[in-house]
């Protein structure tokens, strides 16, 4: 199951004000004093934002505007031969810069006149009601830092490049925007926890790591695998299985890992048509019928 919280470096803010977001033992910037420094003020910048006011800008390092460099560069090959026409053709639409990392408001720019969505920032975890909630307002909570400058293709937290390469090229798409957008529209209905983890895993197994046929070959949509470097060319190694909201959000799985099971849609037109009837209709109880249609099938 799908544990939010093993996504995202701790954040936390003392008495007097000081921010300190919490790397683990492994992250590749855990030694680099500037490194933390830098997370910490980002972290700082976006837990003081207030809705409505205006979005931090960023004072990006040379490093990490090489980091975005080399990732936009590499990405971008890879989605030529990966990813869903879907997706290529909103993120052509979208047209991120490549030349520099894009302040959040540059990307609700770019954005909203396509799909309506903007990009307000996230020091880092956002609790899964507000995060998914938001997107009835088609509103997007992104983190606002970089990666290390030491692996700029690798990254154990969702960053910046995930949130714009990943989400904002996925949301570009007016279809993908709709699928988000009901998304929080049956959260605001969900009263229990366990039927919001059940939503938040399905999220996972499809606007993260969805798969789709597309012309006799297996193509990514999810953004999980479009702003990862290594997991866009292990999904095409993974067990493929049909397209099963009940499967999806009950089925155990390792986030650290590459995923080894995914689920493959035979056509966006079903993406939209299962993923988008089954968010508009999820309600509490719905975990519980799938769970016992399941178990009748098997």
């Amino acid at each position: 199951m799908f544990t939010e919280a093993q996504l995202y470096s701790p954040v936390t803010r003392e008495r007097d004000g000081d921010v300190t977001v919490h790397l683990s033992d492994d992250h590749p910037g855990v030694h680099d004093e500037h490194y933390r420094a830098r997370r910490n003020a980002i972290a700082a910048l976006a837990l003081d934002y207030a809705p409505g006011a205006p979005v931090p800008q960023i004072d990006y390092t040379d490093d990490e505007q090489r980091v975005w460099r080399i990732a936009s560069a590499e990405l971008a090959r890879k989605h030529e031969i990966y990813a869903c026409r879907e997706v290529r053709e909103a993120a052509e639409n979208l047209a991120l810069p490549h030349d520099h990392i894009p302040q959040l408001d540059e990307v609700s720019r770019l954005l909203t006149p396509l799909t309506g969505f903007r990009y307000v920032p996230a020091a880092g975890l956002v609790p899964l009601r507000e995060f998914f909630g938001s997107f009835a307002e088609r509103t997007f909570h992104s983190t606002q830092y970089i990666r290390h400058h030491s692996a700029p293709l690798y990254t154990p937290e969702p960053d910046a490049i995930h949130e714009i390469i990943g989400h904002a090229s996925q949301i570009a798409s007016p279809r993908f925007a709709a699928l988000y957008e009901t998304v929080g529209a049956a959260v605001a209905r969900l009263e229990t926890d366990s039927a919001l983890k059940f939503l938040a895993d399905v999220f996972w197994f499809s606007l993260e790591f969805g798969v789709v046929r597309q012309d006799d070959e297996i193509r990514c949509y999810g953004a999980g695998l479009l702003s990862s470097y290594g997991e866009i060319d292990e999904f095409r190694h993974a067990r493929l299985r049909p397209l099963d909201v009940a499967e999806m959000g009950t089925i155990a799985y390792d986030i650290t890992h590459y995923q080894p099971v995914l689920f493959c849609a035979d056509s966006v037109d079903q993406i939209v048509g299962v993923l988008g009837e089954f968010f508009a209709t999820m309600d509490d109880e719905t975990p519980a019928r799938l769970g016992h249609r399941a178990r009748a099938v098997s």
